[in-house]
């Protein structure tokens, strides 16, 4: 999702998740305004699609390949 203008905008959010957010950013080396972008057209395209996002259910696939049996044994 491209963005041609940025907007400001207030709200508030519960303390240790801005605090565990801000973290994050700061570990990987990015703005919080990155990882906000990120969350937001994460949840869009989740909504969007009522399912599963193609890049994850393939990681799911590989997964289920890889590790069938072990997945079987845990089952039982």
């Amino acid at each position: 999702m491209t963005s041609h203008s940025r907007e400001k905008f207030a709200t508030q959010v519960d303390s240790e998740i801005l605090s565990t957010v801000r973290d994050l950013a700061k570990s990987e080396g990015r703005q919080l305004q990155a990882l906000v972008d990120e969350a937001f057209a994460d949840l869009i395209e989740k909504r969007k699609h009522g399912k599963p996002r193609a890049s994850v259910m393939a990681v799911y696939q590989a997964s289920h390949d890889t590790f069938a049996p072990l997945y079987k044994k845990l089952a039982e």
